[in-house]
């Protein structure tokens, strides 16, 4: 068993406005975002599934062309390899859990 405090986790900046703080597992990564409001996600894809838990804020997601405004407590199940992109409306704060693992996203 393994306890993580997210105070000691060295945010990182993956793209401009979202820091990352990231734990991760044999099977997974987990992915807390904090996210500047105006912040743009590119288009992009990667082989891991992708399940975004919203928490904070407002933010607009555009998963394999079909665009929703994510509210606290929307959940979205992103296939690996799917196309998607998006901007953060507000401040937010985000949890994506990868499975497997994003080893991009080690130090």
């Amino acid at each position: 068993m393994t306890f993580f405090a997210l105070k000691d986790i060295q945010p990182k900046e993956i793209i401009p406005g979202f820091r990352g703080r990231f734990v991760h597992t044999e099977c997974m990564t987990i992915a807390h975002w904090e996210i500047d409001a105006g912040s743009e996600l590119p288009t992009h894809s990667h082989p891991q599934e992708m399940v975004v838990n919203f928490l904070v804020g407002q933010f607009e997601l555009t998963v394999d062309g079909e665009t929703r405004a994510l509210v606290p407590g929307d959940v979205v199940v992103i296939p690996g390899n799917v196309s998607h992109s998006g901007r953060s409306l507000t401040d937010c704060r985000i949890i994506d859990v990868f499975h497997p693992p994003r080893d991009d996203y080690r130090d």
